[in-house]
């Protein structure tokens, strides 16, 4: 009935109240990347943001942690694993409008800038002139800056296969911060630049970024990203 667990470590703390899901996902023959889920904790209650399913021991572990009541997407090219977890949970399910990788299921509850975040003290980024819904969210007590596809730190190339480490590395992909290139090129209106939404999200205050791929990145996102949008865009 729906996609089948992948191979993925255990859940992790990063924060206080912030927990880290690495998993993978199996793309084609012979092609397997990570892939992770952010875990929020509020009191008793959970948001998982860009979900990925897990075996039975990791669905104890999450259960163990609380009960989970959201479901955040914050890029359109990830929704795989959010039926498993609505038919599981039967939570809120928080989207934007206009999702055309996965259109079902159909948001409860709608991503926007003026939208109040159901996790405390955070607050919703928007990608505005993405071809294709894409956000992010602020976790304004960490300085985290939580992002699916858009940007990503990867330090180890851990779960791909040695065939997509080369495609990655074919496709622009290098240790360190990037700007997902096929997200890039794919989101990006002929004519235009994403520049303007890069200027805007170096203007919020954090120094860490965790994404949809890769690990954290911590302390210094903001100069590596600053770094970045130099590079890509100029």
């Amino acid at each position: 009935m729906f996609p089948q667990a992948y191979p993925h470590d255990d859940i992790q703390c990063l924060y206080p109240d912030v927990y880290f899901l690495h998993g993978s996902i199996k793309m084609g023959p012979g092609m397997r990347m990570n892939r992770n889920m952010i875990i929020l904790k509020n009191g008793n209650e959970l948001t998982l943001i860009n979900p990925v399913r897990m075996n039975d021991h990791g669905l104890s572990q999450l259960d163990e942690l609380g009960e989970v009541k959201y479901l955040l997407r914050l890029g359109d090219f990830h929704g795989l694993d959010d039926a498993f977890y609505l038919d599981r949970y039967s939570c809120e399910f928080w989207a934007q409008e206009g999702q055309a990788t996965y259109k079902m299921p159909i948001p409860t509850k709608f991503i926007t800038a003026a939208a109040l975040s159901p996790f405390p003290n955070s607050e919703f980024f928007i990608f505005e002139s993405a071809k294709y819904p894409e956000a992010a969210l602020l976790l304004k007590d960490h300085k985290l800056l939580i992002t699916t596809d858009s940007i990503q730190y990867h330090s180890d190339w851990r779960y791909f296969t040695r065939f997509t480490q080369f495609a990655f590395k074919l496709l622009g992909f290098k240790v360190g911060l990037n700007i997902g290139p096929p997200w890039l090129k794919r989101v990006t209106p002929k004519g235009t630049t994403l520049k303007g939404d890069f200027i805007r999200i170096l203007a919020l205050d954090f120094d860490s970024i965790i994404a949809a791929h890769g690990l954290l990145l911590k302390g210094t996102a903001k100069e590596a990203l600053t770094e970045k949008v130099s590079k890509v865009f100029d």
